[in-house]
């Protein structure tokens, strides 16, 4: 649960990369006091395990996208993080919310968190599709969860006029963007990027939504692995089996 205040890119990110990780029955926390929240009474670890991570990025990148209430949101890629942030649409006040991905299964789950209409890559061409949807009007929001070039095109092309593109992913080359879906530069398109914000308010915050009801995401917990046995757990979740999406480890 750990927001960085001096290198602040970085965010949660730091556990793992610049300082040890939390993968262990022990971990220093710097600066805890700011970085720490203690679970409510009555919420178990399971209930609140997405908060610090997936459930804070999803809802980050709902909340860039700047949608309000009424408003069409596409969510491309229904991993853990677009899952989160199909969920985080509906609290903000989505009246239509299209979910993308090339799996049945999670876009199973989708509707679950809020989706009202799936689509499945594999059977659509899914810009020509959305825009069937829209009346050719476009989306007012659409969020890239997954960190590709032609899902981020995609979100782009669905776009209204002066619609807003929330990239979450994480990219592994240089994105170009198409003149056409840019709109020549015309379009009035913002784009918001995101990482995890960390810290004990947004904490706070995002348990109060789970202690709430209005969000369920104990169905993305879909294995558990002693911490003995992460090798084991790795390589389910490398492999995608047994339809896996997040796996609990527990000391």
């Amino acid at each position: 649960m750990c927001g960085y205040h001096g290198l602040k890119a970085t965010a949660g990110w730091r556990f793992g990369n610049l300082i040890d990780g939390t993968q262990a029955e022990y971990v220093l926390v710097p600066d805890a006091q700011a970085n720490l929240a203690p679970i409510p009474d009555g919420q178990t670890d399971e209930q609140v395990l997405m908060c610090p991570d997936i459930m804070s990025t999803g809802f980050k990148g709902a909340e860039n996208a700047n949608i309000r209430i009424g408003d069409t949101v596409v969510v491309f890629a229904q991993g853990p993080i677009g899952l989160c942030a199909t969920a985080g649409a509906r609290l903000l006040g989505a009246s239509t919310i299209i979910t993308v991905d090339g799996n049945d299964h999670r876009l199973g789950i989708s509707q679950k968190l809020g989706a009202d209409i799936t689509l499945n890559f594999t059977n659509c061409d899914v810009v020509a599709e959305i825009m069937r949807l829209t009346g050719g009007r476009g989306a007012d929001s659409s969020i890239e969860a997954l960190g590709t070039q032609a899902t981020f095109e995609s979100a782009l092309r669905v776009l209204k006029p002066g619609g807003t593109l929330s990239s979450l992913g994480v990219y592994s080359k240089d994105l170009t963007i198409p003149m056409s879906a840019f709109a020549a530069g015309l379009g009035d398109h913002k784009i918001n990027t995101a990482l995890c914000p960390g810290g004990k308010e947004r904490m706070r915050r995002l348990m109060n939504v789970v202690a709430s009801g209005r969000v369920d995401l104990g169905v993305m917990v879909t294995h558990e692995h002693k911490l003995e046995d992460i090798v084991a757990a790795y390589d389910l979740f490398a492999n995608q089996r047994e339809g896996v999406l997040k796996i609990a480890i527990k000391p």
